[in-house]
């Protein structure tokens, strides 16, 4: 399978993450990410045949690993809680543009082109109209100090994604012990920082869905794109994110996706057809 094809398989999991996250809002967020990654760690299991020795990496290669699936919660639920969540989801989707622009800092025989960049500013125009004309254009202006960690978050995940290419060579069921380890810390920051939750079978079935999902099959994915592809056009690619998972809630909520929906998908899919295409 082509790593643009494994990437868009990691984006349309991701897409599902707004709309189950809808549905488990009551439920406290690190409790939530970490069940869902504790899950999707499983995922390793039969992807590596069972042989757990395919989950051993270098203390180094799973401290990116937990750097990348756990940092980048972490910080994102912290500027969720202390910033307007349209305009910190906004800031937070800057990472596909990161993974284009940081990718010769961290992969020295990649270059970046004028397509390139002209790609990942188009891309990141269609997603900040898809984000903004999804919630019916109600963001205003407002600086918050939550902005800061989004920032973080985004840089976390582009240079997670970038340094998972420049280390040794490992196994892609090896995130499955990255995912153990950042779901057993966000367990850990629940204890610490919220309320103890009951969940009901229903809450279970969805936090099942989202570890096998979003926060589980979607890491393997991604990773097994990176190792395979050009990371500069994964990350245009990625500007599909937030598109696809505005247009999942509005199907989800019966509502018609506006005019500037569908003008953000023209935009988005222009940018990613122009990277494919730049060398």
């Amino acid at each position: 399978m082509s790593a643009n094809l494994l990437a868009l398989g990691a984006i349309a999991l991701w897409a599902s993450l707004a709309a189950l996250g809808v549905a488990l809002s009551h439920v406290p967020p690190f409790l939530l990410t970490g069940l869902a990654l504790l899950v999707g760690s499983v995922i390793a299991l039969p992807l590596s045949r069972f042989d757990v020795h395919q989950w051993r990496v270098p203390p180094s290669t799973l401290a990116i690993g937990v750097y990348g699936l756990f940092g980048f919660h972490f910080l994102l639920f912290i500027a969720l809680r202390h910033a307007p969540p349209v305009q910190a989801n906004l800031v937070n989707y800057l990472w596909p543009l990161g993974i284009v622009v940081m990718a010769p800092l961290f992969l020295p025989d990649t270059s970046l082109t004028v397509r390139h960049v002209l790609a990942a500013l188009l891309g990141f125009a269609g997603a900040a109209l898809a984000i903004l004309g999804g919630r019916g254009g109600g963001a205003d202006a407002v600086w918050a100090w939550g902005y800061i960690p989004a920032l973080g978050s985004a840089f976390i995940w582009a240079s997670y994604s970038l340094l998972t290419k420049r280390v040794r060579a490992f196994p892609t069921a090896a995130i499955g012990s990255f995912a153990l380890v950042s779901g057993l810390l966000s367990l850990l920051c629940h204890v610490w920082l919220e309320p103890a939750t009951a969940l009901s079978a229903r809450d279970w079935g969805l936090i099942v869905l989202m570890g096998l999902g979003p926060l589980g099959g979607a890491f393997f994915l991604w990773d097994a794109a990176l190792k395979r592809g050009d990371a500069r056009q994964i990350g245009v690619l990625s500007f599909l994110t937030p598109l696809l998972s505005t247009l999942t809630l509005l199907w989800v909520r019966g509502e018609p996706p506006s005019l500037s929906v569908a003008l953000a998908a023209v935009m988005i899919i222009g940018a990613a057809v122009l990277a494919t295409r730049a060398r």
